[in-house]
């Protein structure tokens, strides 16, 4: 199937991106890398009226350190961040995902906010957000909002983002001298999105848990005190009270138990 008939604009600065978007509103779809979006033209799921290819707008390539966050523009690649210098030590968290996210050529394509923005809740990105309790940064042409990844993600490719809106930016946490991180997924190959996959974040405080692809967006539950003797407990109430969804992959008995199952080989990992 070809996609709809639209018009095509690249962006050539921020605010020639935020015109167009007031302009059209719904009626427009941001481009950076194209990896979620031209599938979805071409099934006709989505039919926009105009793209705004932010691609190669320059203020919105960066990776820079603000605020104890690593904060990452819009038109950044997966691969631009997956091959950042020090990453494994400023989001230990990510690098575990990397390995677990599509395959290269797609991970070279595809920008951080891009899948962010898409909300898949199977997807890896988004899951670590979560996780980390990192925020994003959304630009319309009456300025820049923050909202938590908490609010953000409203449900199946659903988010909190207005139509005159486009995800600037997002900010990741920088770990902690005193943090822990371990990232499980489970998927039928590798590349596959999660069936379901589970990142855990512990500290002297406690310990936080999200897990993806159980039900519509990714879902996380905070423990102050957690030890082997309540984590089966812990991790039984916590998938019980999941939302789980059914589909010709797994039902959601099926994803309950990869919840409770990588949830033990995670938090065993951050306990240690």
């Amino acid at each position: 199937m070809k996609p709809a008939k639209f018009d095509y604009v690249r962006a050539d600065n921020v605010d020639d991106a935020c015109t167009l978007l007031t302009e059209y509103g719904d009626d427009a779809r941001i481009l950076a890398g194209g990896q979620s979006l031209l599938p979805m033209l071409n099934m006709r799921l989505a039919q926009p009226r105009v793209l705004v290819d932010i691609s190669q707008t320059a203020a919105l390539n960066f990776i820079r350190v603000e605020d104890e966050s690593l904060c990452i523009g819009a038109s950044v690649t997966q691969a631009s961040l997956e091959w950042r210098d020090h990453l494994a030590t400023e989001l230990p968290l990510v690098s575990q995902a990397f390995p677990h996210i599509s395959h290269f050529p797609i991970r070279n394509r595809g920008t951080v906010c891009g899948s962010i923005a898409h909300a898949d809740p199977s997807a890896e990105l988004p899951l670590c957000l979560l996780a980390l309790g990192g925020d994003i940064v959304l630009r319309s042409k009456s300025g820049a909002r923050r909202v938590s990844a908490d609010d953000f993600f409203l449900g199946t490719l659903r988010t909190a983002r207005e139509a005159d809106e486009f995800i600037e930016a997002v900010r990741y946490p920088l770990a902690k001298p005193n943090q822990r991180f371990a990232f499980e997924e489970f998927s039928m190959h590798h590349g596959d999105y999660a069936i379901v996959a589970v990142a855990a974040v512990a500290d002297e405080a406690g310990l936080r848990i999200a897990v993806g692809g159980v039900a519509d967006r990714p879902a996380s539950q905070y423990w102050r005190s957690v030890s082997g003797n309540n984590i089966g407990t812990l991790l039984h109430d916590f998938s019980a009270s999941l939302d789980a969804q059914e589909d010709q992959h797994a039902t959601a008995q099926y994803r309950r138990h990869l919840v409770r199952a990588l949830g033990k080989i995670a938090i065993a990992k951050v306990l240690r």
